[in-house]
């Protein structure tokens, strides 16, 4: 988790790009809603990016291993999978770091602040009414970290204690739904503020994606992933609410060339181990 972003061994697959068939475009107006939103078939044909010659992707940094900053520049697997979209599609990459809320609430694509939000963002059918999903590419947990020593392992011994959890995630929903009544739930804008509330004690314990809690662990040696939880949660890139459904394709197209030619595990394994 500490190298440098690389770009991906793999030969470019421009073919996202290209005009679509008559069959498939009406098969995309079907599936995509393109005919009940106004699309036009040179719309659904050929991606629509907010400059030319970029994709621009909204993240929320720091959350390691998925997005940070290393010398400068952004890295991470979420970063990496851009990368190969962009790659796909002939242009280049560039990152911007929003407001995790502003991505989940579909603004930040509404306003063309960015083409396409990748932020370890759990598919949701809330979410899905205000943002169009690619298909999963990751599979999550919610994890329960708590002080070493502390004695609290579980939901129920969190009852009378102040709980973080990032606003506007699945840990929150999850917490609102399981935790004992008497629990304090606290939330933060970020990650990295729920993280150093947890680190400096002025929270008893933190409730997020498992897929973080290891790297936030590694780092915090007085802390610990007490417990995971179950939640069958999926992460998808998403684009504008029936706004680009060829940039959509692409995603979805390039996802499964990662899969097939086994370059997910080579990512995977570079910021998972």
């Amino acid at each position: 988790m500490t190298s440098a972003t690389r770009h991906l061994v793999r030969t470019p697959v421009r073919t996202t790009v290209a005009a679509l068939s008559g069959a498939v475009l009406m098969a995309a107006l079907s599936a995509c809603g393109g005919s009940a939103s106004g699309q036009t078939a040179a719309s659904l044909s050929e991606p629509s990016l907010v400059f030319e010659g970029a994709l621009t992707v909204c993240t929320d940094a720091p959350y390691a291993p998925f997005a940070f900053k290393q010398k400068g520049q952004f890295t991470g697997f979420d970063v990496d999978l851009a990368q190969a979209v962009a790659d796909d599609l002939g242009a280049d990459l560039d990152v911007l770091d929003v407001d995790f809320d502003s991505i989940t609430s579909g603004q930040a694509l509404n306003d063309d602040v960015c083409d396409v939000a990748v932020a370890a963002m759990t598919i949701t059918g809330e979410r899905a009414r205000v943002l169009d999903f690619s298909s999963p590419y990751f599979d999550a947990k919610q994890a329960l970290v708590t002080p070493r020593g502390s004695g609290v392992d579980t939901l129920e011994e969190l009852a009378n204690l102040r709980v973080g959890v990032q606003k506007e995630t699945t840990g929150e929903t999850y917490m609102s739904d399981f935790a004992p009544d008497t629990t304090q739930v606290i939330t933060f804008k970020d990650a990295a503020g729920l993280q150093a509330a947890l680190s400096a004690g002025e929270i008893d314990a933190a409730v997020l994606d498992n897929t973080v809690s290891g790297q936030f662990v590694s780092t915090n040696r007085g802390l610990k992933v007490a417990r995971e939880f179950d939640t069958g949660e999926q992460y998808g890139m998403a684009v504008k609410k029936d706004g680009n459904v060829a940039l959509l394709r692409a995603i979805n197209s390039t996802l499964a060339d990662l899969q097939d030619d086994g370059s997910y595990d080579t990512i995977y394994e570079k910021y998972f181990g």
